[in-house]
């Protein structure tokens, strides 16, 4: 509603989404390479499986600090373009994994970049637990709205 109807969210705004498109990328990620084990698929590449175990110790602290470093990046990088974790991604319907999980991973050398902004697609995109209630206000053909 906010995107339609409010000109959308300020470049201000959008930062504030950085660590959570950050969060997004990198429990997709996750999901993927658990979900591997699980339906039994291998690792077209080998040493993707040191990647994996990479994965899980660099994103702790990354998830904390809400940063997505570069050593991270490329980790993530590696194990998107891996034929194996592919071939999981083809079946995801069989596990459960967020809707954006190939819309970031296949933008991540932008959502890497140490000056990255999101955009309003970006935003749109990310998925947090809710655990309140947010209103917004907005006009519509002379009618006042609040949602």
């Amino acid at each position: 509603m906010k995107i339609i109807h409010e000109h959308g969210y300020s470049e201000d705004e959008c930062k504030q989404y950085r660590a959570v498109v950050y969060s997004n990328t990198v429990q997709s990620i996750m999901a993927i390479i658990k979900a591997m084990a699980n339906l039994k698929i291998n690792y077209e590449d080998t040493a993707r499986a040191d990647d994996a175990h990479q994965l899980f110790s660099l994103s702790s602290a990354a998830e904390e600090q809400g940063s997505l470093p570069d050593e991270l990046a490329k980790v993530i990088q590696r194990l998107w373009d891996d034929g194996g974790v592919q071939s999981c991604f083809t079946r995801a319907r069989e596990y459960q994994l967020n809707d954006s999980a190939a819309y970031y991973l296949n933008d991540l050398e932008r959502i890497g970049k140490p000056d990255y902004t999101p955009t309003q697609q970006d935003v749109l995109r990310t998925r947090v637990k809710t655990t309140g209630i947010v209103e917004t206000h907005f006009t519509f053909k002379d009618l006042h709205f609040k949602m």
